[in-house]
């Protein structure tokens, strides 16, 4: 796939292999284990061709779900640990757990399959989409058009692109591959260069991380202040940070459509009650064009 000549040359610090100084700290490191791992995936291009075009069950439409609606949309994720908090839910059942969140109110699921840092994997996407009937984000650290095809043909109804680990070329040809084939996308941004970028490429879903990857503090505040800059037709997912009803109320008032939420429903005692709360908030407006 051709980059868009059209499009002005990208002149910040790429991420590696071609600057690593621009990706801090654990994020690099998995960065280089996920390029390191495309080998495995290029042996495998033909049957992830096969399989991602094999018109299986169609993509679940990520978009429509979480724009929809009078309550502010809930991605509920699955994982089992993460690089920061360690072990969160290391016994999680997807497929449980999946159901409980669907029929508890969430509008979505986000499924990390990354093992080695997040003890995830494509056969928990492929039972959490096989228990439920929303759709499945499959989160992971895509660098390739091969993680696509995989992505696909697992059964994702959406990936996640992070600006921050992805060149503008990059980004717009994985979200046209991801399209291609059916799948939505959830481009990533931290900070306003980042949210012009993933506009930039035509992004109609963008997730705010509130979460700053080189000091891993966290702010719910990004989201609001980079709210401004989001045109009200682009779907607008806040991440990390949002502990209770008043965080997501909190963003609500704001415009937000959607919050994606991991570790306060993965450590509560009743996923179900903590899910409903959280997804039970009347949407707001966004107060611009």
């Amino acid at each position: 796939m051709k980059p868009n000549s059209n499009r002005k040359k990208d002149t910040r610090t790429l991420p590696e292999p071609q600057g690593p100084h621009a990706i801090p700290g654990i994020l690099a490191e998995i960065v280089r284990a996920k390029r390191a791992s495309l080998e495995h995936l290029r042996a495998r291009r033909h049957d992830l061709e096969r399989r991602a075009a094999s018109g299986g069950p169609p993509a679940r439409d990520l978009a429509g779900a979480l724009a929809g609606g009078s309550r502010v949309a809930l991605i509920a994720e699955c994982k089992r640990r993460s690089p920061g908090a360690g072990d969160i839910r290391p016994d999680l059942d997807p497929g449980m757990l999946a159901r409980t969140y669907e029929a508890s109110g969430a509008r979505a699921l986000s499924v990390l399959t990354d093992e080695r840092w997040f003890g995830g994997s494509l056969d928990d996407l492929a039972t959490a989409r096989a228990a439920t009937t929303i759709p499945i984000l499959r989160k992971d650290f895509t660098l390739d058009p091969l993680h696509v095809l995989e992505a696909r043909a697992a059964g994702a109804d959406a990936i996640l692109l992070i600006a921050r680990i992805l060149a503008d070329e990059e980004l717009g040809s994985l979200l046209r591959l991801a399209r291609e084939l059916g799948m939505a996308a959830l481009l990533e941004a931290h900070d306003s260069v980042e949210v012009a970028r993933a506009l930039g490429v035509g992004a109609r879903i963008v997730g705010v991380n509130n979460r700053d990857l080189a000091t891993f503090t966290t702010d719910l505040d990004t989201t609001i202040r980079l709210l401004e800059g989001i045109p009200r037709d682009v779907v607008v997912v806040s991440e990390s940070g949002i502990r209770n009803r008043a965080d997501v109320a909190r963003l609500a008032a704001v415009g937000v459509d959607a919050v994606l939420v991991g570790e306060t429903l993965l450590r509560a005692g009743d996923p179900a009650s903590a899910v409903a709360g959280l997804s039970s908030v009347p949407r707001g407006r966004r107060g611009h064009a």
